[in-house]
């Protein structure tokens, strides 16, 4: 048996009060496995980082020429947003441009993530409606690719519909797996969520750096994914947010997204290799620092990175009055493939 691996280590004082287990798979757009810690082969929900993957399903279909999609709006399909004033209007847009308004928004409904605006809607008397979820980008797209396939719009979360049958098909392909070995389950919006080995989610993450391995139209699609969320990093995730700070500093060269319970993926952009790492214990405070830690062992992040991600790279533990007495420190040491029982 594979043992996860410690990915970072908190401390208070000089003791290391807590430390975070996980796994790490990096491979190429073949699927080799090039660097790993812990099980590389762990399966686990992939959850909110399949939504690059899954939006592929209607941009190849000519969903951004159709309705007049802009890279923002694209953007925020893919995103885990924190229902700020950008990404609202951005999907109201898409909405309206496919004829639909928020009443076919199936996702739920929670408080802002990005606190300024979950205040500002309570005093103004205002509360969260479906537009404000996270996923929220993410169901829009899925509505535009119904509208492409002739489905009809109160049935896009279907299981067994066509749209979800298409995409749950799109991403299996990307990640080189047939979809009959996909473990389903329900995700936090009520989609399906896709339980597969980290070495497929980044194979798929490899493919999405390097589309040249693709056919023409889905290669396409990828580079018009890719541009969008790199280019408008705070509709992929928002203010304050690692993943729209990590594509601020280093766009030109990573492609990020999350995923609840502590999975990352990530893409090098144009090197046609794919991260994806799990945190054992579902927790998201070690993300950061071993995402940046990952990054620097393949070589893709300077020392400017790092300092410009200071806050990320090790985050500083504080105590109720605001003093430092302690910090979130990455551990995480990948080594090149080879013997596994290491």
């Amino acid at each position: 048996m594979i043992r996860s691996i410690v990915l970072a280590e908190v401390t208070r004082g000089s003791i290391v009060e807590s430390v975070h287990l996980g796994d790490v798979a990096v491979v190429d757009t073949t699927g080799k496995l090039l660097y790993y810690a812990g099980d590389p082969g762990k399966v686990t929900y992939m959850r909110s980082a399949a939504k690059p993957l899954q939006a592929i399903a209607y941009v190849e279909r000519g969903g951004p020429e159709r309705f007049g999609l802009s890279d923002r709006e694209i953007a925020v399909t893919c995103a885990s947003h924190s229902g700020e004033d950008v990404h609202v209007e951005a999907v109201y847009s898409i909405l309206k441009k496919i004829g639909l308004d928020e009443s076919y928004l199936q996702c739920g409904v929670h408080s802002p993530f990005h606190r300024p605006t979950a205040r500002r809607l309570a005093a103004e008397g205002r509360r969260a409606t479906p537009v404000h979820c996270n996923c929220s980008g993410k169901h829009a797209g899925m509505l535009v690719l119904s509208a492409m396939l002739g489905a009809s719009p109160r049935d896009y979360m279907d299981p067994e519909g066509t749209v979800q049958r298409t995409i749950l098909e799109t991403a299996s392909e990307m990640m080189g797996i047939d979809p009959s070995s996909v473990v389903l389950g329900i995700d936090g919006c009520g989609v399906p969520v896709y339980g597969v080995p980290l070495t497929a989610m980044a194979l798929g993450f490899a493919r999405l750096s390097s589309p040249s391995c693709l056919a023409p139209a889905r290669a396409r699609a990828v580079e018009v994914i890719s541009r969008a969320m790199r280019e408008n990093p705070q509709l992929v995730a928002g203010t304050g947010r690692f993943t729209t700070d990590l594509l601020r500093q280093a766009g030109d060269r990573v492609l990020a997204k999350s995923g609840a319970e502590a999975v990352y993926c990530m893409a090098l952009v144009g090197k046609g290799v794919g991260v994806a790492f799990k945190v054992l214990d579902g927790e998201s405070r070690p993300i950061a620092p071993a995402a940046l830690a990952i990054l620097q062992q393949l070589g893709v992040l300077e020392q400017a990175d790092i300092d410009a991600l200071a806050e990320w790279a090790r985050p500083q533990v504080k105590n109720l009055s605001g003093k430092v007495c302690g910090e979130i420190r990455p551990k995480v040491e990948m080594v090149a493939a080879g013997d596994l029982r290491r």
